[in-house]
């Protein structure tokens, strides 16, 4: 491994660091009481993006055929986008705050914004000369599937671009920059949380996990899911309050019961019996759920309590556990060098989260405080473990 590899690999593990640390965070909010937004922000922003930004670092250059020229964009992004986090879930527990005489959450979205310049920046320039992804970096012998990994690369621009508008909407909400539309901040969230979180999820996932579980998804289920997967953001976040908001929730509902089928079908066909494929399945479960709230929404309206719980469903549940799972797969909980660390915890952390949040859904529907409490409580032992887990490879890797 070269010099400027071995940084890269580095400082993808402070994202993911600092993704995991985010996810702790944002169960103790849960716990705590603390508003959904401050919620939202640290499980969008920090957990699932900072996730995103480290596995797009690591795999899309491979995916393009190309390489990073250099390891400090990442060093740049980093502080910016974690510490914009911060300053903007401070914001939104604390709205009164400000700093000479601006508030945090202009100056989180500014740091925000800036950090995500470098990054999509960072990204396109490594592949300017393959922007339509059909050079795929596929080996001869996995030839058979580049026709599947062209079709995925395609998509990878899309989420940039969801990227860049969701960061400049949040950004636009609170600082002179002129508004996106009409300002109003959960449109930029589901930009952000469908349409390049959820993107990414499909694209990255239709060419890593066939390689990670050794088997092949139905190819016409790729076709699905990747069109109405990019479509479906920017039809929901438009028709946020509007009439228009079932077509965007039916035609995402598509993608992400597409991509749930694709998952089973891969689980199905896998005789890898790694312990992140059960975050992956788990998580892809929690997404059909998630997106029928979304459904119910478009048609009936929602309540308080069930726009958290289906947040909570879409964001913790489908993206949350997928992206443990695929976490499983990178940094393997069995080199983990801390007592206790090894695939029986991690199935522990993934089955605390997974039960954890069944128990909150169900409280919350159910009007049950308790089952709310306990089921809250029981996510945040499962990001606890997933933080000891990972924490163990990683010391594991600084070792070697």
């Amino acid at each position: 491994m070269s010099e400027t590899q071995a940084n890269v690999s580095r400082r993808v593990r402070w994202f993911v660091a600092a993704s995991v640390c985010f996810l702790v965070a944002w169960q103790v909010a849960a716990v705590a009481g603390l508003p959904e937004s401050v919620g939202v922000r640290l499980g969008v922003y920090g957990f699932v993006l900072h996730a995103a930004f480290g596995q797009a670092y690591s795999l899309v250059p491979a995916y393009f055929e190309a390489k990073l020229d250099s390891a400090a964009p990442l060093a740049a992004q980093f502080p910016a986008t974690a510490l914009g986090t911060l300053l903007l879930a401070a914001a939104a527990a604390r709205p009164s705050i400000a700093v000479a005489g601006i508030g945090l959450a202009g100056i989180g979205g500014a740091l925000w914004l800036v950090g995500v310049a470098v990054f999509v920046a960072t990204l396109l320039w490594t592949i300017r000369d393959n922007l339509s992804g059909r050079r795929t970096g596929t080996g001869d012998h996995n030839a058979h599937r580049r026709a599947l990994d062209r079709l995925a690369n395609a998509f990878v621009p899309i989420a940039l671009a969801y990227l860049l508008v969701g960061s400049y909407a949040t950004a636009a909400s609170s600082t002179p920059l002129p508004p996106l539309l009409d300002g109003y901040l959960p449109r930029a969230v589901h930009l952000l949380a469908a349409g390049t979180g959820a993107l990414l999820v499909f694209a990255i996932g239709f060419r890593l996990l066939p390689r990670l579980l050794v088997a092949t998804p139905p190819r016409p289920l790729a076709w699905l899911v990747l069109p109405t997967g990019a479509v479906g953001p920017a039809l929901l976040a438009t028709g946020i309050g509007t009439s228009r908001l079932l077509v965007g929730a039916a035609i995402e509902a598509v993608a992400v019961v597409g991509f749930a089928l694709a998952v089973a079908a891969l689980l199905h066909r896998s005789d890898r019996e790694r312990v992140g494929r059960h975050g992956v399945g788990i998580g892809a479960l929690s997404g059909i759920l998630g997106i029928s709230l979304g459904l119910h929404f478009a048609t009936a309206g929602p309540t308080a309590t069930l726009a958290a719980v289906h947040a909570r469903l879409n964001v913790l549940g489908f993206l949350g556990l997928t992206i443990v799972g695929v976490f499983y797969h990178f940094y393997p909980p069995a080199v983990g060098r801390l007592p206790g660390a090894g695939d029986r915890l991690a199935a522990a952390s993934i089955a605390a989260i997974a039960v954890g949040l069944a128990l909150e859904v169900v409280g919350a529907v159910a009007a049950v405080e308790l089952a709310v409490t306990v089921g809250r409580g029981g996510t945040l032992v499962g990001s606890l473990l997933v933080a000891y887990v990972l924490g163990a490879a990683f010391r594991a890797s600084a070792n070697r």
